[in-house]
């Protein structure tokens, strides 16, 4: 498979997502990622059912492609052996277990150094593995609320705390984590030697408020939600037409005058109140209410045809069916088609990162539960009879 880290060997204990993302990234940029499933079950998104596709789940073969599969029962000293055995080969470990339990299976740091003093130990964890939170488990809405997220997310402060649509948290952790883990790779040339990478579900909640962490480091006060609205720039949001919904991003004093030629209202740039930046936040909402008159006058398409040739950032709210239409989707090929032994042909999000050189155009589908097992143990030195008398006493499958 073709990619930057092509050679790269990873094995992902990891499940349901922000591991997973760590290790599709990973695998999309050309490592051979071995995906090593819990028996009995497999990940715990093989069951976020439904929807699924010939019985096989469609959030479980969006986070998996172009990964190798193995079932494996490390609750087995047999089966902790193997895993040992594969450690040898691997350059990367990604797990998200709570804190203490790759000691307690007798695979924690200190041992796997032993085994490879290469390896690099991936661990994604709801509050990082150090400080008062480190042995509590992680969630996407639990990190949300306590990162800030929520309380920044949301029309109103009035209104019903909202977390963001997407499990933003587990996301961004994951690529925190795969940035970790190909920063440690570039260490390992310098030293030789590997490390652990440590990264968190709070930590990368807290990471997407540098706007708002801004304003309370200023003030003292916490910023609260403002709907499609951002805390420091107007007007920089959403906006009903006469027909649906649109963005639009006159973020800036440039983009400001483009909005105002566009509306055909230069008058409004001789009102002291919306003169400048800091006016336009300050009558914010007069703003808005001048705003909305103007923009429902005309369809979204008609607007969104006139903001562009003014060069004014806009754009349509789509669906998510929407967005896989969209040829800017099409032409970056963020949406592609894999084929599932069972399910068949499905549509999975991209590689989001493109080179001019290296060519990451091969992507291969989700393995179904124990796809690979065997060839991934003949591939790392297992015997024939080896492999038969493991899935015999059920140590893999």
């Amino acid at each position: 498979m073709p990619g930057p880290i092509k050679g790269i060997k990873v094995l992902e204990l990891a499940q349901i997502m922000a591991g997973p993302t760590c290790g599709l990234l990973l695998a999309d940029l050309g490592a051979e990622v071995i995906k090593i499933e819990k028996i009995p079950g497999g990940d715990d998104t093989r069951r976020f059912v439904p929807p699924e596709v010939h019985g096989e789940s469609a959030a479980f073969m969006q986070m998996n492609r172009n990964k190798k599969g193995m079932a494996l029962d490390l609750k087995k000293p047999e089966g902790v052996a193997v895993f040992k055995r594969l450690v040898k080969n691997a350059d990367v470990v990604i797990e998200n277990f709570r804190k203490g339990t790759m000691e307690k299976l007798g695979i924690g740091y200190e041992e796997l150094k032993k085994i490879n003093p290469k390896i690099i130990l991936c661990e994604i964890s709801g509050y990082g593995r150090t400080g008062p939170y480190a042995d509590k488990g992680g969630f996407d809405l639990i990190a949300q609320g306590m990162s800030g997220l929520m309380s920044i997310t949301g029309e109103s402060s009035d209104k019903p705390p909202t977390k963001v649509g997407a499990p933003i948290t587990d996301i961004t952790a994951g690529i925190l984590a795969a940035t970790g883990v190909l920063a440690a790779l570039v260490a390992r040339e310098k030293t030789g030697v590997g490390q652990r990478v440590d990264t968190s579900l709070y930590e990368a909640g807290i990471f997407h408020t540098f706007w708002q962490s801004a304003i309370a480091s200023a003030t003292g006060i916490s910023p609260g939600p403002l709907g499609s609205a951002h805390p420091l720039t107007a007007p920089y949001q959403a906006f009903q037409t006469k027909d649906k919904w649109i963005t639009v991003g006159a973020s800036n004093q440039s983009n400001w005058l483009h909005l105002l030629d566009a509306l055909g209202r230069q008058d409004l740039q001789a009102n002291e109140k919306f003169s400048s930046n800091a006016n336009r936040m300050a009558n914010l909402s007069e703003l808005q209410d001048i705003l909305k008159q103007e923009l429902t006058k005309k369809t979204a398409e008609e607007w969104l045809h006139i903001f562009d040739e003014k060069g004014l950032p806009c754009g349509p709210i789509n669906s998510i069916t929407e967005m896989f239409e969209d040829p800017q989707t099409i032409a970056r090929n963020m949406v592609v088609d894999v084929r599932n032994q069972k399910a068949g042909s499905f549509k999975a999000i991209g590689m989001p990162i493109k080179f001019s050189d290296t060519k990451i155009d091969k992507t291969k589908e989700a393995p179904v539960f124990g796809e690979h097992t065997k060839q991934i143990l003949l591939e790392n030195g297992f015997s024939n009879e080896e492999v038969d008398n493991l899935i015999k006493q059920s140590v893999v499958l």
